[in-house]
């Protein structure tokens, strides 16, 4: 694809790889950062420009990604005087990676419309490794034309990039994402400590059924580290139920039956009680082995 003028705000520890991919592939980028050291760090590091606010950053961009952390903040770096849609052209589009509800992702659909802007809500899966090794599923929903042109440009960190439907689509199946994992990691728990209880080597247990039906990315990747008590090697049990809020709210408003999601989210209000607000999702096996 041609290189584009890019922007891209936000930059935890997800965005900021992602972005620097961005860099890699040859994109002009400019970026910003609500704590202004770090994007200039950034800057440093890959090449590229700091802004001062989401404005400057989108001013002139073919496209202005964003992965930050919640509803009120796509809506800070997105909307008022300093935000990113008063600097973006028309035409120009918007790629949020954030996870947020439906309701705000359509809420700035809208928004942008008015203005000529086009948005792509794109809610990503992967994790930090999967940032940093270019390795993140993306999950898209917007205009197909509008997906098509974003493609590409997300193609520098992504193994999986597939457009859902309409605005709030990827939204809708990062929830279907989480709640699936929240089920898997709450019943990996039940596994590993049974195992232990039962006196049994969980490693070995793990060696013989990891290759059958019960197999699943989270045994694969977390259990070594479930079994050691280790939990500073994913995405934090905070963002979790964050996400999980957003899960549980929207199946009030379509009417969808979510009772081990519920379950599981009080299960990581059990952690955060623990103190373990930013280890990994797999620190549910704490609270069965205290």
């Amino acid at each position: 694809m041609r290189m584009a003028k890019l922007a891209f705000l936000g930059l935890g520890v997800m965005g900021y790889p992602m972005a620097g991919h961005l860099a890699k592939a040859g994109h002009e980028v400019t970026v910003y950062n609500r704590t202004a050291s770090k994007a200039e760090a950034w800057a440093l590091e890959f090449g590229g420009e700091a802004a001062a606010t989401p404005r400057e950053a989108a001013a002139g961009a073919d496209f202005v990604m964003s992965c930050v952390g919640n509803d009120d903040d796509l809506r800070g770096v997105c909307l008022g005087d300093d935000g990113a849609f008063a600097g973006m052209a028309q035409g120009a589009v918007f790629v949020d990676h954030t996870t947020v509800s439906a309701l705000v992702t359509r809420e700035l659909n809208a928004v942008a419309g008015d203005l000529g802007v086009k948005f792509v809500d794109a809610p990503v899966s992967g994790g930090q490794a999967g940032a940093e090794n270019g390795q993140l599923v993306i999950m898209c929903g917007g205009e197909a034309a509008v997906y098509d042109r974003a493609e590409p440009v997300m193609a520098s960190y992504a193994k999986l990039c597939k457009r859902l439907g309409e605005s709030g689509a990827g939204q809708m199946c990062k929830m279907v994402n989480q709640i699936c994992i929240a089920g898997l990691v709450q019943g990996l728990s039940e596994g590993l400590h049974f195992a232990e209880k039962a006196g049994l080597d969980g490693r070995e247990v793990v060696e013989v059924i990891g290759g059958g039906a019960a197999g699943s990315w989270q045994m694969v990747n977390r259990f070594e580290t479930m079994i050691d008590g280790a939990f500073e090697h994913g995405f934090a049990v905070d963002w979790m139920r964050k996400d999980l809020g957003i899960c549980l709210d929207t199946a009030d408003e379509t009417g969808a039956s979510l009772p081990v999601t519920a379950l599981v989210d009080q299960f990581y209000k059990d952690v955060q009680q623990m103190g373990g607000g930013r280890w990994d999702t797999s620190s549910l096996i704490k609270r069965l082995n205290k």
